[in-house]
Formats: C-alpha cells, structure tokens, sequence
C-alpha cells in the first residue's frame, strides 16, 4: 500500500532515506558513516516545512511495515524547502552549499528508496508511478530527479517507468545526469 508519511513513520523513514543518500548522508553528519546522520533525518522528517518532511514523503507498506519511501516537492519550492535543512548544517559548516538540484516547473524526486531486503519487487517502481500521478494531480507537466552517473542500476530503473535523459547536473561534488518524465 502506498500512503503519505505521517510525522510518527520518522524512525522507520530515517535509515530508508539514509540509504538513498547515500555519500549526502555522510556529508550532513560529518562522518564517514552515513547512518550517523539517522538522527537528524529523524528529525528532519517529523517536522513540517522542509524538504524531507513527512509531509513530502510517500510511503510503500505491507505487511512487513513501511519498507520504502519516496521523497519530493515542487522544485519551485526547493530554496523555501532547503532552508531549515541549511540552517542545521551550516551551523558546523558556514559554507556549506550543495547547488540546485531542481528547478521551477517540475515536480522534484528527492530521493526514492526500497530496504535491500524488498529491492527488486517493483516497490521503487510503484512509488515513482505514484508521485508522477501525484505531480499529475497537481497540475504538473514533468517530474524531475537526478541520478549519480556511477549508479547505472538506478537509471535503468528509472529508464523501465519513462524517464529520459535531459542534461546533466553537478550536485555536491557529482556529475549526476538530470532525467524527466512527461506526466
């Protein structure tokens, strides 16, 4: 079943959300480890008003629990969305800034994440379908994300549910490629 986030899925959305990530994970807790940041994604998730919120979260549970999630907003919103999180991290690192990801016109994926137990299931699959008819909903025309050129797995995920390639953007020290997909 895929449902919004409420503010109590943070514990169970936290570790998920850490897993796509990834090395942006260990950049926010300043650590090699990126699982050092699940308090802070804890955090980040249960409240409202920023780009992690549950409030921009969809959720997949079965009956095992919530074993994916996906994260994303109007890209319009992201400097609104981002600024709670830059606050917390510039608090250690006054000149911490990770560019644009995104941009007005599209319905952004922040990031999209299935437990390795349940990975390869469709579950990814189902939740990028749902958001797209979700940014549908909303008057959306495109549904945007970016995707670390060293993760060719995930482009061909994203390639089977119709994005494309449509440019390429450095985010945080990465040549991600920026793919959309016409809603």
């Amino acid at each position: 079943m895929i449902r919004p986030a409420t503010s109590e899925d943070a514990p169970k959305l936290a570790p998920l959300i850490i897993l796509a990530l990834g090395h942006i994970a260990s950049l926010f807790a300043k650590s090699d480890d990126p699982n050092d940041a699940i308090p802070l994604m804890e955090k980040f998730i249960a409240d409202k008003g920023n780009q992690y919120s549950y409030e921009n979260t969809l959720v997949y549970e079965d009956e095992n629990g919530v074993i994916g999630s996906l994260v994303g907003y109007d890209g319009a919103r992201l400097h609104e969305l981002r600024a709670p999180v830059l606050k917390v991290l510039r608090a250690s690192d006054p000149d911490f800034s990770p560019g644009d990801e995104t941009e007005a016109g599209e319905y952004y994926v922040d990031c999209v994440n299935v437990d390795p137990a349940h990975q390869g299931k469709g579950i990814g699959k189902k939740l990028l379908n749902a958001f797209c008819g979700l940014a549908a909903t909303k008057q959306f025309n495109r549904v945007g994300l970016i995707v670390d050129k060293v993760n060719p797995d995930a482009r061909k995920i994203y390639e089977k549910v119709g994005f494309q390639v449509a440019g390429e953007k450095d985010f945080l020290g990465h040549t991600y490629d920026h793919m959309v997909r016409e809603v």
